[in-house]
């Protein structure tokens, strides 16, 4: 079996995939999916989701395996969230962005499998001593928040040289020629976000996810614009990838200024609540542009499964006779 990584054998899947975990798009029902399906499914978690809400959505998440991703820098202002994470004991917790090594141990006791994402090749060699048990290179092209500094390839590479540790590649995978991609250069598994976005499982509105049906490769920006505007407390070095709209392109290098403006917080929040694209944010990656149906998240899995065929023809012998 070309598909037989760490991952599959760590949790018992089908294909070496995690379904990412996107904050107001993968709740339980998506992670469920997912993970039903044969990869591995997260239930994204935001700064202020109350350890309620995380309990109610791995309770929808079942008995399959499942995993819940936190953001560190958050934590300390919440603390709630570890502690049902601690009580539920999913079978993976991704703890990135933010002071996320004071955290290893403790969900490691558990018997939690601990990752954490790296958008450098020294995020990768620290998270190895922090004592993760997997790394994710997360490349510039992936959605939501993270580095901008390395694209996915070029990082892989160097990480995967660097650490002995399993490394799961993020960032523009969404199709079986990414998986392909990555399970030949030497990754374990592909950490995908963006091409669970047009699932009928997500949590995402219609009228959201039309707009990521109709976005184009081209279509996203990079940037602090939404953070800012929110004055959500992410640190500098983590901005965000998203759907590139009006209000962004208003903002974008006049952050000093938003962070000062009341009237563009409410406007955010109204078109948020109205669901004005225009204003609100939709978080994708540079995938997005082959996302173009809406599909179940057995669909896709069913369509990463297709790296095995063509590891199989990369890696067969040529036929005799001339080519």
């Amino acid at each position: 079996m070309i598909l037989h990584t760490w991952l599959t054998d760590r949790f018992g899947l089908r294909v070496p995939v995690v379904g990412a975990p996107m904050a107001g798009v993968g709740a339980g029902r998506l992670a469920a999916a997912v993970s039903e399906a044969g990869a591995l499914g997260l239930i994204g978690v935001s700064a202020t989701t109350t350890g309620d809400w995380i309990e109610k959505e791995a309770t929808v998440a079942g008995c399959e395996p499942y995993g819940i991703g936190l953001m560190a820098w958050a934590l300390p202002h919440n603390p709630a969230q570890l502690d049902v994470v601690l009580e539920l004991r999913p079978a993976m917790v991704s703890v990135s962005f933010g002071p996320y090594e004071r955290y290893v141990g403790e969900l490691r006791q558990a018997g939690i499998t601990v990752v954490t994402q790296a958008g450098t090749t020294d995020e990768a060699r620290a998270a190895e001593q922090a004592g993760v048990d997997a790394v994710v290179a997360r490349g510039a092209e992936a959605g939501g928040h993270g580095r901008d500094e390395v694209g996915t390839l070029p990082l892989l590479q160097s990480v995967l040289d660097a650490v002995r540790i399993p490394v799961l590649a993020a960032g523009g995978i969404a199709t079986a020629r990414g998986l392909a991609a990555v399970l030949a250069a030497g990754a374990a598994g592909a950490w995908v976000g963006t091409a669970f976005m047009g699932c009928v499982e997500t949590a995402l509105s219609a009228a959201a996810g039309d707009q990521v049906l109709a976005a184009e490769e081209t279509g996203t920006a990079y940037g602090r614009v939404f953070d800012v505007a929110q004055r959500l407390g992410w640190p500098p070095e983590y901005g965000g990838r998203a759907l590139r709209n009006a209000f962004f392109d208003r903002w974008a290098g006049r952050e000093d200024e938003l962070a000062a403006d009341d009237s563009a917080q409410a406007q955010l929040e109204v078109a948020r609540r109205e669901g004005d694209f225009d204003t609100a944010y939709i978080y994708a990656g540079q995938a997005v542009g082959m996302v173009r149906e809406r599909r179940t998240a057995a669909d896709v899995v069913a369509g990463f499964a297709a790296a095995e065929q063509l590891l199989t023809r990369f890696s067969a012998p040529a036929p005799d006779g001339p080519q």
